[in-house]
């Protein structure tokens, strides 16, 4: 077995993999193309099997001390008609642990700082991968040019390692939704931890953090591509007359601190998860659509899952092909899942259908809700420690 190892990627599901290595004892060095990490992403809501994964990394407590719980909420029509209420008390009593949300910045500055100085490199893009020696890839970035037993490429959901690794697949593809969110620029008085509204081709979503801030979501039906000159006032616009306190949230929001971005998903799966030594992780490896809310959670699971197989050995080929076998099923399931989810929720946009739609959710019985949300959440992870 090997000990070295050099994840490209320095975002959830890069940090995740080196701190998950680190407890095994490998000696990690993650490389990141961005020469400041500004932390984009705005708010981040973590599900149990989210959580569990960062115990076994090591920064659970941590990250649970920074967050705020969410025991209170649920799906609302945009008159604000509930649909469905969500008992976060009771999922933490089937989970052992809550929902958590946290702003992005600050579960990067947790990772980060369980990592020993050096360990992140910043401003450097690899640009080769070579894996024409059977005792391990060699990774050059810059003037560096390091071996290791290990490559893990989480470089997120247009990965050039993927790419690279396997040409013939198509890469991601456009959902169909777009995707703009911030915090708050001060605390709102807002009486749920977590909520979602569905419109007609939108969804609008909120959770309460720890500070009294509140991060917002809203996802629409829209052409790839499509931007506006100021993207606040358009959602001023759009949402102006859905229930309250959504257009109080997008009044307590600076123009500048709306991100924007469109939502690709690897609609064709790929073949494997892992090429030689190489493993891939993350968006790299089964990008997908926010309808579950688990794409962060799948990666903080492939963290622990390939440090598990690593230290179990016995050899890196038979420890990256069992972790083949037990990621790829189960988060492709979660992304299929997920792309569901999106088509009878947010894309949703035929008011006949919605009208179903939403008799279906009013008429189902109370519990669904929470059966729902266990049937991705109720991951068990290994131990690494």
């Amino acid at each position: 077995m090997g000990d070295s190892a050099v994840v490209v990627g320095g975002g959830i599901g890069g940090l995740a993999a080196a701190l998950g290595l680190r407890r095994i004892g490998w000696e990690v060095t993650v490389v990141e193309r961005a020469p400041v990490l500004d932390d984009a992403g705005a708010g981040i809501s973590l599900a149990a099997n989210g959580v569990r994964a960062l115990d076994e990394l090591g920064v659970g407590e941590a990250v649970r001390a920074a967050a705020r719980f969410q025991y209170t909420g649920g799906t609302r029509t945009p008159d604000g008609r509930w649909l469905a209420r969500m008992d976060g008390a009771e999922l933490e009593r089937e989970l052992g642990t809550p929902i958590v949300g946290i702003p992005r910045s600050v579960l990067h500055g947790i990772m980060r700082a369980a990592l020993p100085p050096g360990a992140l490199v910043t401003g450097a893009e690899v640009t080769e991968v070579d894996r024409s020696d059977p005792s391990g890839p060699r990774v050059r970035w810059g003037d560096e040019v390091r071996s290791a037993d290990v490559v893990v490429a989480a470089d997120g959901v247009r990965s050039r390692l993927r790419r690279a690794l396997f040409p013939a697949h198509p890469g991601p593809a456009y959902s169909g939704s777009t995707v703009l969110r911030a915090i708050t620029e001060y605390p709102v008085d807002v009486a749920g931890d977590f909520e979602l509204t569905w419109g007609r081709g939108a969804e609008f979503g909120h959770i309460l953090l720890a500070d009294g801030r509140a991060e917002w979501h809203a996802v629409l039906n829209a052409p790839a591509g499509l931007r506006t000159a100021d993207p606040l006032a358009a959602l001023r616009r759009r949402f102006g007359g859905w229930h309250d306190p959504i257009p109080a949230l997008l009044g307590a929001t600076r123009p500048a601190d709306v991100l924007h971005h469109d939502i690709h998903e690897l609609v064709t799966p790929l073949p494997s998860f892992t090429a030689g030594r190489v493993a891939l992780l993350g968006d790299a490896a089964h990008a997908m659509t926010p309808h579950l809310g688990q794409g962060a959670c799948q990666a903080l699971e492939d963290a622990v899952t390939l440090a598990a197989a690593l230290a179990a050995g016995p050899s890196v080929e038979s420890a990256l092909a069992r972790y083949d076998a037990e990621r790829r099923p189960r988060s492709q399931g979660v992304a299929r899942a997920a792309r569901q989810a999106g088509r009878m929720g947010q894309q949703l946009d035929r008011p006949l259908a919605i009208a179903l739609r939403n008799a279906a959710f009013r008429l189902a019985p109370s519990g669904m809700a929470v059966r729902a949300v266990l049937r991705h959440a109720a991951w068990t992870p290994p131990r690494l420690g």
